[in-house]
């Protein structure tokens, strides 16, 4: 495993994150046991990965706190995340502090070390900033928490328009940022700020069902050329990508989505998630492979260099 410092938090964090959510959330989603998904877990920990991400959304927490039950606290960097509305409903900041306990009895530990603000909408920031920041100030003071983070609802908002509005207050050591081929956006606009301000940066979204469903990539691409967001003439439709695996060493286009990910300057950590052990080792071994080519990689950042409505999915 390779290990980074996460920004101005002076964390330690394996480059490869274990992610508790997404579709699968530790296979939970698709049958899998309870023993199933700690397996999954404790098989990441051995592999070398000490950062994982969870969230109360997600409810996965107990199962995380299950596995990682009689490992060396300081070994671990845990996050977790609490949303800042219900529904319609914004949460209050004693309702974010009692959201924060509650998820530290499930993980069975005394404090985290990143706690997020769970994906706000648009029209949410201010609340988020007036209300739920000084409550995470508070967390931190009170050494439940180590730092303050925030993560994007990148499936909505491909432009990080919510991110770069809470971006105006120079609270945040962590952000959580959609990122991927597809869509590399954040390369002009949110990675100046957080390499300025040492705000620690988890990549989501590397890989997506874009990458492993041929059919869905040629809709995504076609889509894109449509709009005017890809120059149609740098896109063979019927094979979108794959001059990537033609000109490089990847396996498949989701091992070459892994690594183009991994080895972007703005990123500290890549999170990727699974129920399957098999599937988890594949990942990791992706994601600690050297860089694609760099003329593949440059091709990449040329065809979607305008790219903005995609997320992946």
């Amino acid at each position: 495993m390779e290990f980074t410092t996460l920004g101005r938090t002076g964390l330690r964090v394996s480059v490869v994150g274990m992610g508790c959510g997404g579709a699968s959330r530790l296979g939970q989603s698709y049958g899998n046991s309870e023993e199933e998904s700690i397996a999954v877990v404790r098989r990441a920990m051995e592999l070398g990965i000490n950062t994982i991400d969870t969230a109360e959304a997600y409810r996965t927490e107990g199962i995380v706190g299950k596995a990682i039950a009689g490992v060396p606290r300081d070994q671990l960097v845990l996050s977790t995340k609490k949303n800042p509305y219900k529904g319609d409903t914004p949460v209050s900041a004693a309702e974010l502090i009692d959201g924060c306990e509650a998820s530290l009895r499930r993980l069975g530990t005394d404090y985290v070390d990143v706690y997020h603000i769970h994906g706000p909408h648009a029209n949410q920031a201010q609340h988020v900033l007036d209300e739920l920041v000084p409550a995470l100030q508070r967390l931190k003071k009170q050494g439940k928490i180590r730092a303050a983070a925030i993560s994007e609802h990148f499936s909505s908002d491909t432009e990080h328009a919510v991110m770069l509005d809470l971006f105006q207050a120079d609270v945040w050591d962590v952000a959580m940022v959609g990122y991927n081929i597809l869509n590399q956006t954040a390369t002009k606009t949110v990675f100046p700020i957080t390499q300025a301000r040492g705000i620690g940066t988890e990549c989501m979204f590397a890989v997506r069902k874009a990458f492993s469903r041929p059919d869905h990539l040629r809709a995504v691409l076609a889509e894109l050329v449509e709009k005017g967001e890809v120059p149609a003439a740098e896109i063979d439709l019927n094979d979108p990508l794959g001059f990537v695996l033609a000109e490089s060493d990847a396996h498949d286009l989701t091992e070459a989505a892994y690594r183009f990910c991994r080895h972007e300057p703005g990123l500290d950590v890549v999170l990727m998630g699974t129920g399957s052990i098999d599937h988890l080792e594949t990942n990791v071994r992706s994601l600690l492979c050297p860089p694609l080519p760099a003329p593949v990689t440059e091709r990449l950042q040329r065809i979607f260099a305008h790219a903005i409505s995609a997320s992946g999915s």
